[in-house]
């Protein structure tokens, strides 16, 4: 992996001891983690993959950069390069422990910014330890994109909330041991008001796993139902009402980081595509002395110089500053999610292309990239989402 981009000056020396702890961490210890398919079977070998995977994470003090330092982490606040970068490490060797690792981030993310001292005490140090699994559950059935449309509810009932409704596309479902919730607890409201957050544990009663969802590259994937799920009012996270706010402002810290995951993918098929160009014969000669070869191989390095550049702007802005919340970088984190999304797509399609047959045969490294990238324009804000951000932050 070309590790030259850490002498930018958007890095300090311990972002680079951080990339090379993790890349020699992550060159051996996920040696035997198996990549199943789809199906019961295949789930069931997934599931134990991550929750393995964590584990290990939380061994090596990985997961504790996901976590503030007041509760085990490893810095005072969220430290966005430090995640960026481990994620992109962990993307080139094994798009399975890179979704592990965002995971324990973005489904803790709100409890750091928002919640009770009780609950961020409880929860956070076993995040930081790899010994609980956090999810993060926005979407429904007819509200991915448009967050505003959510329909599932939450009334209140003593000091209990009471949540009836769905969500769907959760990460973690059905291996989580909680789950940050939002709802709608003003039944009047429209669009993003009246959204509100809660810390739903995995076991609460009325809380179910409706299904199973099998994906091109698999994942612990699942529909929630909640049926009369009675939650105490006490995990609420931060002010009833401010639920969205507090989704994009999670969303913000981590969606850069989605564009470093991209990054790692692209490097590692950029490297496959080297290698194989190299040492494959064509037409009396080596596959990388066509010209044709060289054009693809000059344009794939040029996508992810760009989208790295994007992507480390936007994590050194917000790190930027000294709040926990950090600078707003609504916009800088879109367009980097946006460009290292699309980039590596077509940096992987070459790169399979470059391996005629071999590239889509099952299990080849390349073929399994072109299943894990595809995800990535969709989750966390679809690229034309992006678009619109970009567009409307800029018109501000």
């Amino acid at each position: 992996m070309d590790r030259t981009y850490l002498d930018w000056p958007f890095f300090d020396p311990a972002h680079r001891r951080l990339a090379d702890e993790v890349d020699a961490w992550a060159a051996h210890a996920l040696d035997d983690i198996a990549h199943a398919d789809t199906g019961a079977q295949g789930r069931a070998t997934v599931d134990a993959a991550c929750r393995t995977i964590v584990a290990r994470l939380g061994s090596a003090g990985i997961t504790r950069h996901a976590v503030p330092a007041a509760h085990g982490g490893a810095s005072a606040v969220l430290d966005s390069r430090s995640l960026c970068v481990i994620r992109e490490h962990l993307a080139y060797h094994d798009g399975l422990a890179d979704f592990a690792f965002a995971m324990q981030g973005l489904g803790s993310g709100v409890i750091s910014l928002a919640g009770s001292d009780e609950l961020k005490r409880r929860w956070l140090p076993k995040v930081a330890r790899g010994e609980a699994i956090a999810a993060f559950a926005l979407s429904e059935p007819d509200a991915g994109s448009d967050v505003g449309a959510m329909t599932t509810r939450a009334r209140r009932d003593g000091d209990s909330f009471v949540i009836d409704g769905a969500k769907t596309w959760i990460s973690n479902g059905g291996i989580a041991d909680f789950y940050v919730v939002f709802l709608r607890t003003d039944p009047e409201s429209r669009g993003a008001k009246g959204i509100s957050a809660l810390l739903v544990e995995a076991d609460s009663p009325g809380l179910a796993i409706a299904e199973r969802i099998d994906v091109i590259a698999p994942h612990p994937l699942a529909t929630l139902r909640f049926d009369a799920c009675r939650v105490p009012a006490t995990h609420l996270l931060g002010e009833e009402g401010q639920g969205f706010k507090l989704a994009m402002g999670n969303l913000d810290i981590f969606r850069s980081s989605v564009a470093a995951a991209a990054l790692g993918f692209a490097r590692r098929a950029m490297d496959e595509a080297v290698a194989r160009a190299k040492s494959r014969p064509m037409f009396g000669a080596k596959l990388a002395d066509l010209q044709l070869t060289q054009a693809a191989i000059g344009d794939m390095a040029t996508m992810i110089d760009a989208a790295a550049l994007l992507t480390y702007r936007a994590a050194w802005l917000r790190d930027r500053s000294p709040t926990s919340t950090g600078q707003r970088t609504t916009r800088e984190a879109a367009m980097a999610k946006m460009t290292a999304t699309e980039n590596a797509q077509a940096v992987i399609d070459r790169a399979v292309q470059l391996f005629g047959g071999l590239g889509v045969t099952s299990g080849v490294m390349v073929e399994r990239l072109y299943r894990e990238i595809r995800a990535l324009r969709i989750y966390e804000g679809a690229t034309e989402v992006q678009k619109v951000i970009i567009a409307r932050e800029t018109l501000k």
